[in-house]
């Protein structure tokens, strides 16, 4: 098979300078805001996109380590297959996050629920369409028996916000 190779779009920017303090998934990141610079040649692909009120921003894991075809994922304490988590030890390295687009403005998407390493390559962006994207009746898995009360808590990891100038 040929390989494959992707130049990247833009960069991603947030608040998250260390992968162990990242929130592990959009969901434990509610709130957080971040910002895409896309590079200007790509500007015009951006014409429609604020009347979305979600993007999926398709990303190179950047910092991830070797790749591994079994990994203990969080909240779990076996091995599961590297396909049936969201790991970023994955074969190939992408990353997909559903983010709220809060505005755009030139060159610069403005998103909320970021649980991206700053400094991330960007490498798409899609919208989130409900028609399309929306299911009623899934399974997750090995995720159904995770307790959501303590993965929310554990979610946000290390992530903690800057404080306020007159918290200092």
């Amino acid at each position: 098979m040929d390989a494959v190779s992707f130049t990247p779009i833009g960069t991603i920017r947030t608040p998250h300078k260390r992968a162990s303090d990242t929130p592990v998934q959009p969901a434990y990141a509610e709130g957080i805001e971040g910002r895409v610079e896309l590079l200007p040649e790509y500007v015009q692909g951006l014409n429609d996109l604020f009347a979305f009120s979600h993007i999926y921003l398709i990303y190179h894991l950047h910092k991830a380590g070797p790749p591994s075809l079994e990994v203990i994922p969080f909240m779990q304490d076996h091995l599961r297959g590297i396909f049936a988590t969201r790991s970023p030890r994955r074969p190939n390295p992408i990353g997909v996050s559903l983010v709220k687009l809060v505005g755009v403005k030139g060159n610069v998407l403005h998103v909320e629920d970021v649980d991206i390493l700053d400094g991330t390559p960007l490498l798409d962006i899609k919208p989130y369409i409900s028609r399309f994207d929306s299911r009623e009746e899934v399974r997750s898995g090995w995720q159904d028996d995770v307790d959501e009360e303590a993965a929310r808590k554990q979610g946000v990891r290390g992530y903690r916000a800057e404080p306020a100038e007159d918290e200092t």
